[in-house]
């Protein structure tokens, strides 16, 4: 396979050759910023969505998809976003990822309906794909793993913070007169131009190109195969039972499509996602863990949000400080587990007690009620962070610290693949249960008044509107409801802390991605 490398103009390096540390700092504040606003976009509705639901007359299965499908398009295009890396200028493909997501962020912005809702957050979506996937490629090709760790926990403090300080944001913009719902899209705009005029400024990288094609097929039948399972994990239980014939096609349908994109995954020339690289222990333990972690973290806390402002009646402004504890605790953590890691070189028991930490934080949220007090519901938010903080961003450390610098790109693309995948498939899955739970117990305890006055069984409920008895009733139902997806969540994250242990520590690498690639390229000739 041939190879050319065409260097950067006017690349700043010490006298080893490697970019200096000003150097990747000033190319890591543009990153930061459209990190930060790619992952605020799948979060920033959270607290909004109830006051979304009810203006545009939309039901529980419409929240769970307004999540759901931004989650799904960022998760479909990772690997697409990941191969053209080694094909175009990385620079310009996150250049590029930045734009459609102010396009989507208009289009919502400015939508008359919950289906246009949805197909802007289907944009904003592809866009975030390639801004998660070519971050930490870049990061990668130019920091040695042992420094990775430092820089790292930054980037996992602003992927946290961003997915947890979006309600927060949310909520302001809701409980402002003058601004409104509409504002949780339009406000990442400015910030998104502003990270792609300073990657223009700053990002200098060589661009390799690869003699390679792209494998559109794979692509697509992954695409359809995780769609057709989420389809039927967001109407199972409201649209349909569980074990019905609808139930049957759909699962039947998606499993198919899915062996059958592994059978061309296995023969194609430049694969999607290439099975070899799960030959690799560290790889696929992190993988597992990547996915259980996604859907636990994911499928918990998006409807924590609605839990506030329902069960515990909150503004949406409080119920966005709610979440305050949960981003201290990870913002901290991610911090102070970085810079340790990168002093003394080892990492594999921040990734133990990240997990235990966390499973400890989603036990203590199976636990709460609509009678939970503030002090205690945010100890054990913060619990749930701290573990969340150690966790998440170091998987990806371990496994790129174990791959081959060609394969860095790749072994990416893969881990945040099936972290988003998880995160989708959590969000649709629970959503579902959600729902379902939620019109079970009103059904049992409010009878044929469950659904108001001709308002459908799942609506979401105007908490306002509602008469004394009534409220108490639905803020017990959801309480309940939400305390029960903490708890399945339980042993998903007890599996994720299962697959670290079995992680082998190996001593951090201490040339950057594109000293290692010169040095195994040299090897090989």
């Amino acid at each position: 396979m041939a190879t050319t490398s065409v260097p950067p103009p006017e690349k700043e390096a010490d006298d080893t050759g490697r970019t200096s540390r000003r150097k990747v700092l000033q190319a890591l504040s543009g990153l930061m910023v459209g990190m930060f606003v790619s992952i605020l976009a799948s979060t920033v509705v959270a607290n909004a969505l109830p006051r979304i639901i009810a203006d545009l007359d939309g039901t529980q299965t419409v929240y769970t998809w307004i999540v759901t499908s931004e989650l799904l398009a960022m998760t479909a295009t990772v690997p697409l976003w990941g191969k053209m890396a080694d094909l175009y200028s990385k620079k310009l493909l996150i250049q590029l990822s930045l734009g459609l997501f102010v396009v989507g962020s208009l289009i919502a912005g400015f939508t008359p309906n919950v289906e246009i809702l949805i197909l802007s957050r289907v944009v904003q979506g592809v866009g975030a794909g390639g801004m998660s996937a070519l971050a930490m490629i870049v990061m990668a090709a130019m920091i040695p793993p042992r420094e990775l760790g430092r820089y790292a926990g930054v980037f996992g403090a602003v992927f946290g913070v961003g997915t947890i300080a979006g309600p927060l944001i949310g909520g302001l913009l809701v409980d402002t007169p003058w601004l409104g719902w509409r504002w949780c899209f339009l406000i990442g705009v400015p910030f998104t131009v502003i990270a792609i005029v300073l990657l223009q400024r700053t990002l200098s990288l060589p661009v390799v190109r690869k003699e390679i094609k792209v494998d559109y097929l794979g692509a697509f039948l992954i695409t359809a195969g995780v769609c057709t399972i989420l389809v039927w994990s967001s109407l199972a239980g409201n649209q349909f039972a569980w074990a019905s014939w609808w139930t049957a096609g759909l699962v039947g349908v998606g499993v198919l499509l899915l062996a059958v994109a592994v059978w061309v995954e296995s023969r194609a020339a430049e694969p999607i996602i290439p099975l070899g690289i799960f030959r690799n222990r560290t790889v696929t333990l992190a993988t597992v863990a990547s996915v259980l972690v996604g859907v636990a973290m994911f499928g918990g806390t998006v409807f924590l949000s609605q839990y506030f402002q329902i069960a515990l009646g909150y503004s949406p402004t409080v119920a966005g400080l709610m979440s305050l504890p949960m981003i201290f605790g990870l913002l901290v953590s991610s911090t102070v587990a970085g810079q340790l890691i990168t002093k003394w070189g080892r990492w594999k028991g921040f990734l133990v007690a990240g997990g235990v930490i966390m499973l400890a934080g989603m036990a203590l949220l199976g636990t709460i009620g609509g009678q939970t007090s503030t002090l205690v519901l945010s100890i054990y938010m913060a619990v749930l962070g701290i573990g969340v903080g150690m966790l998440m961003q170091n998987l990806v450390l371990a496994a790129q610290n174990d791959v081959p610098a060609q394969d860095l790109g790749v072994t990416t693309s893969v881990l945040t693949f099936f972290r988003s995948m998880g995160g989708a498939v959590g969000v649709s899955a629970l959503g579902a249960v959600l729902a379902n739970r939620v019109t079970t117990l009103m059904t049992e305890r409010l009878g044929p008044i469950a659904g108001g006055a001709g308002a459908p069984a799942d609506a979401v409920p105007d908490i306002a509107s509602l008469p004394a008895p009534v409220r108490t009733v639905v803020q017990d139902v959801y309480a309940t409801a939400t305390a029960d997806l903490f708890l399945i969540g339980v042993p998903l994250t007890a599996l994720a802390l299962l697959a670290v242990l079995f992680i082998k520590e190996k001593p951090l690498n201490t040339l950057s991605g594109d000293e290692r690639l010169a040095q195994e390229n040299a090897a090989a000739h």
